[in-house]
């Protein structure tokens, strides 16, 4: 069906019947988008289990678009690029840069042979 198979951005829920736990991930990770899932059950481990096998960018366990600004944010496949929130956010604005300074007033060669061992650091 087209409700399952797009991304929908809106008070909208697609229940699907399915049979198995493995149906059930199959019919999960059978779309191009991946940005989110719920998974709503008493059974924790299961649940985790599931989680795990499920290609997306986050997962709610007996919840639904809980948001933590510390917890990264975006999706797989078709459902957008890079990451929002947390470290790997940042990482994607950023770019690291060394920069060493030699502070001392002797030269210092790199290629010199003295005959002494060099302390590089």
């Amino acid at each position: 069906m087209r409700i399952a198979q797009e991304e929908i951005f809106g008070p909208i829920v697609c229940v699907m019947k399915f049979d198995s736990e493995e149906e059930a991930i199959s019919i999960a990770n059978g779309t191009v988008f991946r940005l989110a899932t719920s998974i709503w059950t008493r059974d924790i481990a299961r649940a985790h289990r599931v989680a795990h096998r499920l290609d997306c960018g986050i997962t709610w366990i007996n919840d639904h678009h809980r948001i933590d600004p510390a917890s990264p944010w975006g999706g797989f496949k078709m459902s957008g690029i890079g990451r929002e929130n947390g470290i790997p956010a940042y990482e994607e604005y950023t770019q690291i840069k060394s920069i060493i300074v030699n502070m001392s007033d002797n030269p210092f060669d790199w290629f010199e042979d003295d005959g002494q061992p060099k302390r590089y650091s």
